[in-house]
């Protein structure tokens, strides 16, 4: 089964999950804000989604513009992001899908359809 996670007061969430419960797919819900991914987690699913590491965060968040992150991530190494983002889950790009062999990162819907419904 995935692991869903994301924060339920946001609308691109809310979309998604929408999108996966009307198509019958079966996910264990995690919400971000009460339970942020550790470093841990963070590191096994960034180094899973050949994604940069840029991907993973919120950058329309308030605490991405707040922390001033446009100018000090290039700074940065990605252990420091991964440790970083592990701090708040409103750091997060959400939502996240952690499926066996796959990550999910934001909702596009035709990536998703491909994912799920190929």
């Amino acid at each position: 089964m995935i692991k869903f996670i994301c924060y339920p007061k946001c609308s691109t969430c809310k979309k998604a999950q929408n999108w996966l419960d009307e198509n019958k797919i079966e996910y264990e819900f995690r919400d971000i804000k009460i339970d942020n991914p550790n470093y841990t987690e963070l590191k096994k699913w960034y180094g899973k989604s050949d994604l940069p590491i840029k991907r993973f965060f919120n950058t329309s968040g308030m605490a991405y513009r707040e922390l001033n992150l446009k100018d000090k991530l290039p700074k940065m190494t990605e252990d420091e992001m991964l440790k970083l983002l592990a701090t708040d889950g409103m750091l997060v790009k959400r939502p996240l899908v952690i499926g066996d062999d796959f990550i999910l990162v934001g909702f596009k819907q035709t990536q998703w359809e491909e994912k799920f419904l190929k």
